[in-house]
């Protein structure tokens, strides 16, 4: 675990120094503030995976799909991503109370990680729709592996007075990988089997250094639980108030984004109207930089502010209202100059939702000894509406015969998820 060295008369932490009588690490939260280190391998670990979850799922799998079975692109295209993300529900918190269980987090990103390549590998022989689907669902649940165990690094190594800036680290990720990915799946979009194998090398890759170069002090380990006192565990977190509307509000926003964004490839081959000679796979490269640009500003300014005046609760429910503004832009106009606008303001509104939302999060958390596990069951609200998010918009886009509805039940959902905020209670 890379930690900066503790204060002048406090108790030693580092690694190798006495914590305290019995030598017990840390509480979750309670550690120094992280070594400069961990900031960097946590932005290339989440780098990675999203630029897996945004090349793979936004471009390569899309085009896939399309190309199986072009005239029923959008339903099949809707039952893989909703059939795998079932796999990610499961996955991710299972994975975090086994690494809870375990007192590890290392041996769970690297094994997630390199099990990615081989995951990608299958993806790419794949070539019907019941074929790519099980091996997308495979993908999907390598993955969260990965994802359960490296989301639980900051509430484990990061004390919460430093949490914006280490969920801004994270937050960054997303638009980096939301780049890299997009660049690197409209490079091998005429390629599909290379580029999912440059994905699950770059994952792979990702979880080598961050296991080699981070400095992990192990917890703890877990006496093994019963299924039913598993079971009842992740229904108990639910049961705290404010992790409860925490979940809603992160539940509402991303069903609402994934709506949308999953279907952007589809979007842009069918709805907006794109400049002579830009093909939608470009056009994708062109709008995940522009975001992206608008989601650093955002991610690094939202998480230093909420630090700097240490409130979480207005920059969360600001940001989802303006991610519902964004969303009624194209709705309004299916130009390229509206989709343009749409990607600045929704990068800056989702960046700093994510960076903030996740400090709120690790903050509500019922029990710190249990993080990893209500970590997952919180991650359930990314992954579960991934689930309902390809039914609905395949429903919406079929009954209305375009997406300009589409929009507009994901600006619904945002509003609603800048609500669910308001009564969370223990954090300003």
């Amino acid at each position: 675990m890379a930690l900066s060295s503790p204060d002048s008369g406090a108790a030693p932490t580092a690694p190798g120094a006495a914590a305290s009588a019995s030598d017990a690490p840390p509480r979750p939260g309670t550690a120094p503030p992280p070594g400069r280190g961990l900031l960097p391998l946590l932005l290339l670990g989440n780098t990675a995976m999203y630029a897996l979850y945004i090349g793979v799922a936004g471009i390569l799998l899309a085009l896939q799909v399309e190309q199986v079975d072009p005239a029923n692109k959008v339903a099949n295209f809707g039952l893989i991503a909703g059939v795998s993300a079932i796999f990610a529900t499961v996955f991710n918190p299972v994975a975090g109370a086994l690494s809870d269980r375990s007192g590890r987090r290392d041996p769970w990103i690297l094994g997630g990680g390199l099990a990615a390549v081989p995951a990608m590998y299958l993806l790419g022989l794949a070539d019907t729709i019941l074929l790519i689907t099980i091996a997308w669902c495979l993908g999907q649940a390598v993955m969260n592996v990965y994802q359960a165990a490296i989301t639980s690094v900051v509430p484990d190594r990061v004390p919460t007075t430093a949490r914006g800036k280490a969920s801004a680290a994270v937050g960054l990720g997303l638009p980096f990988g939301s780049t890299l990915g997009a660049l690197v799946g409209a490079a091998y979009s005429d390629d599909h089997r290379t580029g999912y194998l440059v994905f699950g090398a770059m994952v792979a890759a990702a979880a080598v250094l961050f296991t080699a170069c981070g400095r992990e002090q192990r917890l703890p380990a877990r006496a093994p639980m019963p299924v039913r006192s598993q079971l009842a565990a992740f229904a108990g977190a639910l049961r705290d108030h404010d992790f409860r509307w925490a979940f809603i509000g992160r539940a509402l926003l991303v069903l609402g984004y994934f709506a949308v964004s999953g279907y952007q490839l589809y979007i842009l081959q069918d709805h907006t109207v794109l400049p002579d000679g830009l093909e939608p796979g470009a056009a994708v490269a062109v709008l995940m930089p522009v975001t992206s640009v608008a989601m650093v500003v955002s991610t690094v300014l939202g998480g230093y502010l909420s630090d700097r005046f240490d409130r979480r609760k207005l920059f969360v429910g600001a940001s989802a209202a303006l991610s519902a503004v964004a969303l009624v832009i194209p709705a309004v106009s299916a130009s390229w100059s509206a989709m343009l606008v749409f990607a600045v303001v929704n990068g800056l509104a989702f960046g700093c939702y994510m960076a903030v939302d996740t400090a709120l999060v690790t903050m509500v958390l019922p029990k710190a000894e249990d993080a990893a596990r209500d970590m997952g069951v919180l991650n359930i609200a990314n992954a579960g509406p991934q689930i309902v998010a390809p039914f609905v918009a395949s429903v919406v886009v079929s009954l209305t015969g375009g997406y300009t509805a589409l929009f507009v039940v994901a600006a619904v959902l945002a509003v609603a998820g800048a609500l669910a905020v308001r009564p969370i209670r223990g954090v300003r």
